[in-house]
């Protein structure tokens, strides 16, 4: 019932803070924070009180109840490691996100509280949800009062970008939906029972055809929201436009949704298919990473710039997941609590500079680390861990990857990966030359960080360092999970697959077995052709 009560709390307080917005603008900041605070603290007790040596259940916690029995629908949650790193990240973002908009949001802030505390919710739902129907719904919630943020509290395209960000992801939202439909039809074909449950719907025996049809309705959502190439147009649009608590939670958290929907759904429930089509998802990732490290650096709008940074970043997710061994995915994870960390910071510090100056276009910047010392040490912090400095969290995240990816045998697109690397360093100092560095082009008068300011920065200082020297504390809790969902996906694709795949130990080593007998056909055909 705890992960039913993390909704009702998000839901329960946006309403409060709506109301109470009517009446007075302080008291829905008031009511945002304190209950974001009590999701924080009902997640770290959750987490504290976990311990991973111990895990031999498939869920750490779950909550059942049935909703339309008629159709097979459930209100069903539950909660892994993998879930649970994925709460600690959305409730934590969720605090800084009210501390960031405190001052920023000055219109209908009620109103505005309701949205971001409801987008917060919908998040929950998606990283909770075992019901497909559930997750569907929950996928939805996030998409309108994200839009209302941008279209609303935005710069001055908000509402262009605002129509963009909704297209995108309800078109391929509404699939990834028709292939949950052709999922549930088939189950109940095969069985007479009708059903949304994604633990009776793995295994559903199909044609390879079919599977591989029904996968890309999921793909196609999942890697829309992670802003994959050529797929990623709205995300530089949708970040421009957005307030800084909008990009903190779209960097943060709505493209995580989608690397969170590859791993949990897409593996398990199409394993034949996912082998299928990794050679094209790890090009695309590779793509993504030089493509957006590209026109990152050719970007003049700071917001724009890290946008196409993050573009770039979800490159190696893909590349990850597609790479199906266990120190990919251990990255993967990480890349995705790093990532959420480090651009979120550097958008928090955009959104402060343009709240100073009324620019974002780094042309008009310069020279600004004499008169906003403390903004620039914290600017070169999370440069440096946007670049993948050692010791810090994106470095681990994209070195277990590269590794992981090299060992999968997709040898040359690593190397092309870890290109990636060096362009992430020139763009990144590209930021601190334009912004902090170099000539003053404008005598610009601002203020350095404020309290709160430096509270909000200090806190994301702590995570990524944390992360960057303390790995194992994350690996620790998603290696049973990551593992578990590996595993599975060998089970499954024995019954998905075709004969002679039995027997592996993972799916790595089903794609190695592939490879062998294709050489092997190879080496016959000029056998015979030499006789």
């Amino acid at each position: 019932m705890i992960l039913a009560w993390l909704i009702i709390l998000l839901i329960g307080t946006g309403l409060l803070a709506w109301l109470a917005g009517r009446w007075n603008s302080i008291l829905p900041r008031i009511i945002s924070l304190a209950g974001t605070l009590i999701y924080l603290g009902i997640v770290l007790w959750l987490w504290l009180g976990h311990d991973p040596g111990t895990d031999n259940q498939e869920w750490i916690t779950s909550y059942t109840r049935s909703w339309i029995p008629a159709f097979g629908i459930q209100f069903k949650l539950a909660m892994d490691g993998l879930s649970l790193l994925m709460l600690v990240l959305t409730s934590f973002l969720a605090v800084i996100s009210v501390l960031v908009s405190w001052k920023e949001i000055n219109k209908r802030v009620g109103f505005f509280h309701f949205n971001l505390l409801l987008v917060l919710a919908g998040i929950t739902g998606v990283f909770l949800s075992l019901d497909l129907f559930l997750f569907y719904f929950s996928w939805e919630l996030m998409l309108v009062p994200m839009y209302f943020l941008i279209s609303i509290w935005g710069h001055e395209n908000r509402v262009y970008a605002a129509k963009k960000f909704f297209l995108f992801t309800q078109a391929s939202g509404l699939l990834m939906f028709l292939s949950i439909l052709g999922l549930y039809f088939i189950h109940w074909q095969n069985t007479g029972v009708f059903t949304f449950d994604y633990e009776q719907l793995l295994g559903t025996d199909m044609a390879s055809g079919t599977a591989f049809l029904l996968m890309l309705g999921f793909v196609v959502a999942f890697i829309v929201k992670l802003s994959t190439v050529p797929l990623h147009s709205w995300l530089p649009d949708a970040h421009t436009q957005a307030p800084t608590a909008g990009s903190v939670i779209l960097a943060g958290l709505l493209l995580k949704t989608g690397a969170y929907g590859l791993i949990r759904f897409v593996l398990p429930l199409f394993p034949q298919a996912s082998l299928q089509l990794a050679p094209v998802a790890i090009t695309l990732g590779v793509l993504s990473i030089l493509y957006g490290a590209k026109l990152a650096f050719a970007q003049t709008d700071l917001k724009r710039l890290v946008a196409y940074i993050s573009v770039s970043h979800m490159g190696f997710i893909l590349l990850g997941v597609y790479a199906f061994n266990e120190m990919a995915m251990q990255g993967v994870i990480m890349q995705i609590i790093a990532h959420a960390i480090s651009t979120g910071a550097l958008f928090i510090i955009a959104g402060a500079l343009y709240d100073r100056i009324h620019t974002r276009d780094i042309r008009q910047m310069g020279g600004l680390w004499r008169k906003v010392p403390k903004m620039g040490t914290m600017g070169l912090l999370f440069v440096m861990a946007s670049l993948g400095l050692p010791g810090l969290g994106n470095f681990v995240a994209e070195i277990l990857i590269l590794i992981g990816s090299y060992l999968a045998n997709h040898k040359v697109l690593t190397i092309l990966a870890t290109v990636g690397l060096v362009t992430a360093t020139i763009y990144s100092l590209r930021i601190m030359q334009k912004v902090f560095y170099g000539k003053e082009n404008k005598n610009w008068v601002i203020a350095d960080l404020g309290i709160r300011e430096m509270i909000i920065m200090l806190s994301l200082t702590a995570v990524i360092i944390w992360l960057g020297l303390f790995p194992a504390s994350v690996f620790n809790v998603s290696q049973i999970p990551v593992q578990k969902i590996i595993q599975k996906v060998n089970t499954l694709d024995t019954g998905q697959g075709e004969a002679g795949h039995s027997g592996r130990d993972n799916i790595y080593h089903t794609a190695s077995s592939m490879a062998l007998k294709k050489k092997g056909q190879d080496q016959k055909i000029n056998l015979i052709k030499s006789d």
